[in-house]
């Protein structure tokens, strides 16, 4: 059963999350590389629980796909004075997307308020 698992883990590693395995030179590099892929799929998993929750079924592919076209942007703007404005942006979800935010009890913020440089 754990086999079958952990086959399952790697699976989803490749295809879903598009991690491909690297070749490090150092130890802490390598322990990084596992670490990421661990949150990979812990979040995975979670997005799943989530969907499963929500009557979405186990399966967050189709879910994830919807949601990754939410982007995120950042808006650079000097000022004559020399001190550079940023603010941060989310684009706004369609409505597909915002009823599947709705159903997974997720909610973007209205806006990231980014400091002045």
């Amino acid at each position: 059963m754990q086999l079958t698992e952990a086959e399952a883990a790697f699976r989803i590693q490749k295809t879903d999350l598009q991690l491909r395995p690297i070749w490090h030179q150092k130890q802490e590099r390598v322990e990084a590389q596992i670490l990421v892929c661990f949150l990979a799929f812990v979040l995975w998993k979670t997005l799943a629980q989530l969907c499963q929750r929500a009557g979405l079924g186990n399966e967050p592919r189709k879910v994830f796909q919807e949601l990754a076209d939410i982007t995120l942007v950042d808006v650079v703007l000097p000022t004559r004075n020399g001190v550079t404005i940023r603010k941060r942006c989310i684009s706004r979800p369609t409505q597909h997307q915002a009823i599947l935010l709705q159903h997974l009890n997720l909610h973007l913020p209205n806006s990231l308020e980014m400091a002045q440089v």
